[in-house]
């Protein structure tokens, strides 16, 4: 069995009740890595970590909170103490027109897919750096590499974490703290099946045509598993994986064509 180096140490995993951030948990549970998980809703959360310490046997603790709050980023770096590993996340703004969204609707954006992501870095990044061991990852999006002019709130505020961490990441690298963007496509989560609702109600197709349409788009014929982007995760906060640092690396089974 594969040594990630990483076992013991202690990981925030934010909005981790489901979707990619419970898939990022999972993964790290996994390789004996201990966890606090947060999200909003309690019930959930605490199921699905009961289950991973079920599961895993790793420590794990809860916080239900609102992670984009200054009370919740205490809460859940406090219940962390030492903190080795970062997973930012939080969920997307709505899409929409721009020509609809107040000075409010970007500053809800920036504050929830940028702003808090910096804060919890900063909180955390320079004991990593006197301990010579951080791994923080962001889950942003695939609109990073190629935006979706519908999801402009999002484009622009996750561009703006990823345009931060890009220097950030390069100045921290000799002290084996590194800071990588995990881009997601297109996911089996609750947040693709509302998608697949709505634009089935909009072409007047039932769920499972708009489901099959969407996923013969994909070169890989399907949508993701949260399972295969926790993977990636737990191989970007592995030990072996300090000379990966300042990547934007996207999971979409192919469909951004580049050779980039």
């Amino acid at each position: 069995m594969l040594d990630y180096g990483i076992a013991g140490k202690t990981a925030i995993v934010c909005a981790s009740s489901k979707g990619l951030g419970l898939g990022c948990a999972e993964a790290l549970a996994s390789v004996g890595v201990n966890l606090v998980m947060c999200a909003r809703g309690a019930e959930l959360l605490d199921a699905e970590a009961q289950r991973l310490r079920d599961k895993t046997g790793s420590t794990i603790k809860t916080v239900a909170c609102d992670i984009t709050s200054e009370d919740g980023q205490a809460a859940v770096l406090d219940a962390a103490g030492q903190v080795d590993i970062l997973v930012n996340n939080a969920g997307g703004p709505p899409p929409g027109d721009f020509r609809d969204w107040s000075r409010d609707d970007w500053i809800k954006a920036i504050d929830a897919n940028m702003l808090t992501a910096i804060s919890l870095i900063k909180a955390v990044l320079d004991p990593m750096i006197e301990r010579r061991f951080g791994r923080i990852v962001n889950i942003t999006s695939g609109a990073v590499k190629s935006p979706i002019s519908a999801l402009g709130l999002s484009n622009g505020a996750r561009a703006g974490l990823t345009g931060f961490v890009a220097g950030l990441s390069r100045d921290v690298a000799q002290h084996n703290v590194t800071i990588n963007g995990l881009l997601p496509g297109q996911f089996n989560t609750d947040r693709i099946e509302t998608m697949i609702e709505n634009s089935a109600k909009a072409q007047n197709l039932s769920i499972q045509e708009m489901r099959h349409v969407i996923e013969q788009r994909n070169p890989s014929k399907r949508l993701g598993e949260i399972e295969e982007f926790g993977f990636a995760c737990a191989w970007l906060c592995a030990a072996q994986s300090g000379y990966v640092t300042g990547q934007n690396i996207l999971i979409d089974g192919g469909n951004f064509n580049s050779t980039l």
